[in-house]
């Protein structure tokens, strides 16, 4: 393999692992707007906010442990009737 070939090949596997995991960023991110927006209960003072355990899932998502909360909120967005998002595939450089 050729010099360049091999530090172009390095440096992909190298980033890959930013690369999934700002797609599991963004489709985390995708996942709790959906959810705030459709799994939505009245609350006492009139607002409409998810379950504790979705925005426990959405607080996960936004700290960065997607691995916790994208199952979660899959789980519930699918049990309320809602199409997922479609993930994104460019997980390769």
């Amino acid at each position: 393999m050729r010099p360049c070939r091999a530090l172009a090949c390095t440096l992909g596997l190298l980033l890959l692992p930013l690369v999934a995991r700002a797609d599991d960023a963004s489709y985390c991110a995708a996942l709790g707007d959906l959810a705030w927006r459709y799994i939505a209960t009245s609350a006492m003072d009139g607002a409409s906010k998810p379950d504790l355990e979705t925005r426990a899932a959405i607080a996960e998502c936004e700290q960065g442990h997607f691995a916790v909360g994208i199952p979660i909120l899959e789980r519930k967005l699918r049990d309320n009737g809602i199409t997922l998002p479609k993930r994104s595939t460019a997980r390769a450089l």
